[in-house]
């Protein structure tokens, strides 16, 4: 799972490209980059794929290149296309923490906002990446598009390179049972609640990320104590019921968690949604903080019972399917690598 509170502390982070050289060469104000650019919504297994080339050019060059990313926030279709802004799968804080985590050193975030959608191809090229970022590599997928109105695409930024000196290298997409793996397809597998889809294609368990916010108390005195979720995310899983880890203070817990409107015991004249984790073996009094939830299995849809009794029954089948979950998947031989 992502560190939860803050920014990566391996990830040089800047927000103005002007301050590229002072925040992030750090006295080396001559170094060149081997960078990528994009949105990398959700850090998938394609994305991890460019940033592991990324991460293995600069290591090769000599001198060596520093590894960064340049990236956007908030997503460009939030600006231009409101009604067309897809729900995001991570934040900004998982995204930066995924860019460390697969051996980026350095982030550019750029403010999406009208001024930058103007730039043509050429004016970012040559004013973000080239003339503040000292660009000598650039890895992008084949269906990449730049600059104002999408008008720059992989042979553009290929002349621009021959231009002003960077290599484009493009990476092809990952495929996994056929399917190339992509921002799309997670949000579909999540919507569904195919939790173990979604988890093949990111190469590890979608999860949200947020703060406790207190709930109505039913949990501790009529049913089981929950922490509930305020989740940062606008992606959740299909209402129901999974087994999930959660992670609080850097510790994680095994847990069970409902996404859904609790129809049973709240009233349908006033649906909201809840994200509420139970975890198991666990009985501290927390009330605040942030938490991250990550989903490993769907177990069921969300009902609505006859009486609380009902439902404190099936919640505890529910945390018993749970532990089951678990003992089996410890006991599962672990699966070698094919890489």
């Amino acid at each position: 799972m992502s560190r939860l509170a803050g920014q990566p502390a391996s990830l040089r982070i800047c927000r103005d490209p002007r301050l590229w050289a002072s925040d992030v060469f750090l006295g080396q104000p001559h170094r060149k980059t081997a960078l990528t650019i994009g949105i990398f919504d959700g850090i998938h297994l394609g994305h991890q794929q460019i940033f592991h080339r990324v991460a293995e050019e600069a290591r090769s060059d000599s001198p060596s290149l520093l590894p960064a990313v340049v990236t956007f926030d908030p997503h460009p279709f939030r600006v231009l296309r409101p009604e067309q802004a897809p729900p995001l799968i991570a934040t900004l804080d998982q995204r930066l923490a995924g860019f460390a985590r697969h051996g980026l050193e350095a982030a550019l975030v750029l403010k999406f906002d009208l001024v930058l959608s103007q730039l043509s191809p050429e004016d970012f090229v040559r004013t973000i990446l080239v003339e503040q970022l000292q660009a000598a590599c650039i890895f992008v997928g084949e269906n990449f598009r730049f600059g104002h109105k999408q008008a720059g695409d992989v042979s553009r930024l290929e002349q621009l390179g021959k231009q002003s000196g960077f290599r484009v290298m493009i990476v092809p997409p990952v495929r996994v049972e056929g399917e190339i793996v992509s921002s799309t397809a997670i949000r579909g597998a999540v919507h569904q609640g195919d939790v173990n889809r979604a988890a093949q294609l990111l190469g590890r368990p979608f999860s949200l990320a947020g703060q406790i916010q207190p709930g109505a108390g039913r949990g501790r005195t009529v049913l089981f104590p929950t922490l509930n979720l305020a989740p940062e995310q606008e992606l959740l899983p299909k209402a129901g019921v999974y087994v999930t880890e959660t992670e609080i203070a850097g510790a994680r817990y095994r847990s069970a968690t409902n996404v859904g409107y609790r129809p049973t015991v709240d009233s349908p004249a006033t649906p909201r949604l809840t994200v509420e984790s139970h975890l198991l073996d666990f009985d501290q009094p927390v009330t605040s903080g942030q938490i991250e939830v990550a989903f490993l299995h769907r177990l069921r849809d969300e009902m609505k019972f006859a009486s609380v009794d009902a439902l404190r029954q099936q919640i505890a089948s529910d945390l018993d399917e749970t532990r089951r979950y678990f003992s089996e998947r410890a006991a599962a031989p672990a699966v070698k690598s094919s890489n």
